[in-house]
């Protein structure tokens, strides 16, 4: 019986199923690790997207009235800002160099008004947004700085925010003879629903280092925030990123 077992175990063959019992097994815990990879993502960045914050809201643009006292162009405002935290369980020191978000895809579900992306208002004035010709966007990439300045699309190279806003121009035109008006009721005033200022925001955000790392995810958004057309303003702070996957896509 024992030579039998020393004759198998010196035959070629024996050895050729050996081998590829071992790179089954080594493929096999490969394939186990990249499905968890693709799952999961990289569980410890440098730098993690901390919260979302989507502010809703109703403005009305002033135009030509002629004989009636208001005339206004009537948007529908979505301003984000996408919260970036250090990790301080990472264990290194990095610096942040640029933060993109890009690939920025716009679904409506109905064709009303005009959809459009604008950064930050660089002037000095009191609102953070302002939907200039000259603030329009595609993309927006943040510049890692020593202070964070939204205005100035600069982000502390160890985390701070970064600000766009989509917004539904011309979604309505509102005319009117009242003595005072409300914005936050103009979106009400003209009839239009939740149902057709329905949009899903998808986009994608880089997170490069100056070390040569670079993160990426994919984030979708659902906009406006409810209860926008009774309200004027509403807001939501998201803080459960289940479905955001952070990938590595460079050393």
């Amino acid at each position: 019986m024992k030579n039998k077992i020393t004759n198998l175990i010196n035959k070629k063959y024996f050895h050729l199923c050996m081998v590829i019992i071992i790179i089954a097994v080594i493929l096999f815990g490969l394939g186990i690790i990249i499905l968890k990879y693709n799952v999961e993502g990289e569980t410890n960045m440098p730098f993690d997207l901390n919260k979302i914050i989507i502010i809703s809201s109703s403005e009305g643009i002033d135009k030509e009235s002629g004989e009636n006292k208001w005339a206004f162009d009537v948007n529908q405002n979505n301003d984000i800002f996408l919260y970036i935290q250090k990790n301080n369980n990472y264990g290194k020191e990095e610096i942040i160099e640029t933060i993109l978000v890009d690939n920025i895809n716009i679904q409506k579900q109905v064709n009303k008004g005009n959809g459009n992306l604008y950064k930050p208002e660089p002037d000095e004035t009191r609102s953070m947004f302002n939907n200039s010709e000259n603030n329009k966007i595609e993309n927006i990439e943040y510049i890692g700085d020593m202070e964070s300045n939204i205005k100035q699309l600069k982000i502390s190279n160890q985390g701070g925010i970064v600000a766009f806003r989509y917004s539904n121009d011309k979604i309505s035109e509102y005319i009117s003879n009242d003595e005072e008006i409300n914005h936050s009721e103009l979106m009400q005033k003209s009839n239009i629903t939740e149902e057709e200022l329905k949009t899903k925001l998808n986009f994608d955000i880089t997170i490069k280092l100056k070390s040569g790392k670079q993160y990426k995810a994919n984030i979708s958004l659902d906009i406006p925030v409810e209860g926008i057309i009774e309200k004027g303003t509403t807001s939501t702070e998201i803080t459960n990123f289940e479905g955001i996957i952070f990938k590595r896509i460079k050393n």
